[in-house]
């Protein structure tokens, strides 16, 4: 087995809003096609079965008409916590587990975004094909998303 920290790529944010606001953020449907994908995109949630062992398939609207599926299957949920799923970005990426971890500091939230992938040299060829600045752009929204909602 390869070392995970060679085949992991991590994001992390600090997010202006309580974690409960930041953890329905990633678990409502209704929240989550307000911020998934980047900027310009819209997204549909196709399937949203939010329980260890369901699946979600989303499905992101490029500006030009194509149309982008990402899917997965709940692996571990812990409330406020974390959420792990094996999730497929097609035709870009696929086979990886992502991990989104939450940790309450104050009013703010913690997070951090790990994507494993199933080799070293994959989680290389992800990280050239512009994995952060794909992730860093949703990540934007996310915080705009949480930053606007928690003003209300």
């Amino acid at each position: 087995m390869n070392n995970l920290n060679n085949r992991t790529l991590s994001l992390q944010r600090t997010f202006n809003a309580p974690i409960e606001l930041v953890w329905e953020a990633w678990s409502q449907p209704e929240h989550i096609v307000q911020w998934w994908g980047p900027k310009g995109m819209e997204t549909k949630v196709i399937e949203h079965n939010f329980s260890e062992g369901g699946a979600w398939k989303y499905a992101m609207l490029m500006p030009d008409g194509n149309e982008f599926i990402a899917d997965g299957i709940y692996i571990k949920i812990v409330k406020l916590e974390k959420i792990i799923s094996s999730a497929n970005f097609k035709p870009m990426t696929e086979g990886v587990e992502i991990q989104a971890l939450f940790e309450k500091d104050g009013d703010r939230t913690s997070f951090t975004f790990n994507v494993v992938h199933p080799t070293e040299e994959y989680c290389k060829q992800q990280e050239k094909m512009g994995f952060m600045n794909g992730w860093g752009s949703v990540f934007d929204r996310l915080k705009e998303f949480v930053d606007t909602s928690n003003k209300k």
